[in-house]
């Protein structure tokens, strides 16, 4: 086994007995490493950083789950454990490289130290998401909202990325265009765009390929640049933007 009784459990759930539509995801919300893997030779510097967790993204994702009384499922553990947002064979799922820097705890992982990661916590993290979408009212009209954050500028090619959010997507732009539509006529002088600064796929993505469309389900993956909620003020200045854009969406959903 990986993880112990004194390691953290490897998901967190938040309003889990809310029923409705809306199903709240982060997959990148913390930096725990299980203590078997002490601290992947990495300094505690280095555990600040983007390349650990998405800056803010956890703050928002709460202060959203509390605005829009929804579930919320968080991973605690750093994604230089296991990247919950990533498929096994992605090569990004166990980084030996995060944007110039080097992990030496994951360089040449042997396959069952690698099943261990991904099977006590990524499978557990997404049993959970399975779980709250199975227990809404009505499973095939539910939602899945997944909060990201994104860096200003990355080391490894010093552009920068002058969207302050991105909505993304991969097979299915529905819910993502009826988002953006509600979120410009809130905030018209918004710096938005559609798959930016990432592109929505199955490579790059895991909740929505198989929480949202494998099931069928609308879905959404936004991504926020952390300078803007790195702090409370600024998780709470735009989860608060977000919830009152999803209500949009939803109260047109049901007008005749």
């Amino acid at each position: 086994m990986l993880l112990s009784p004194d390691d953290p459990p490897p998901f967190q759930t938040v309003n889990s007995d809310r029923k409705g539509r809306l199903v709240l995801v982060c997959e990148h919300a913390g930096i725990e490493v299980p203590a078997q893997l002490g601290n992947l030779g990495l300094q505690p510097e280095d555990f600040a950083k983007h390349i650990a967790l998405d800056i803010g993204a956890a703050g928002v994702a709460r202060r959203l789950a509390q605005r829009l009384d929804a579930p919320l499922v968080l991973q605690p553990y750093s994604r230089l454990v296991v990247d919950c947002n990533r498929s096994y064979e992605a090569p990004d799922c166990f980084p030996e490289t995060s944007d110039t820097i080097l992990i030496p705890g994951n360089l040449h992982l042997p396959e069952a130290a690698r099943r261990r990661r991904y099977e006590e916590i990524h499978n557990v993290f997404h049993a959970e998401i399975d779980r709250l979408l199975d227990g809404q009212p009505d499973p095939k009209r539910a939602i899945l909202v997944n909060i990201h954050s994104f860096t200003p500028r990355l080391l490894a090619n010093n552009i920068y990325r002058p969207w302050e959010i991105g909505l993304l997507f991969n097979r299915d732009d529905h819910y993502a265009r009826r988002l953006m539509n509600a979120l410009r006529s809130l905030r018209p002088e918004v710096k938005a765009a559609f798959n930016q600064p990432y592109q929505g796929g199955d490579e790059t993505d895991y909740s929505i390929p198989v929480h949202g469309e494998r099931r069928g389900i609308e879905h959404v993956l936004i991504e926020i640049r952390n300078d803007l909620i790195a702090s409370k003020i600024g998780q709470e200045e735009w989860a608060d933007l977000l919830a009152v854009a999803i209500e949009r969406t939803l109260e047109k959903e049901a007008r005749p």
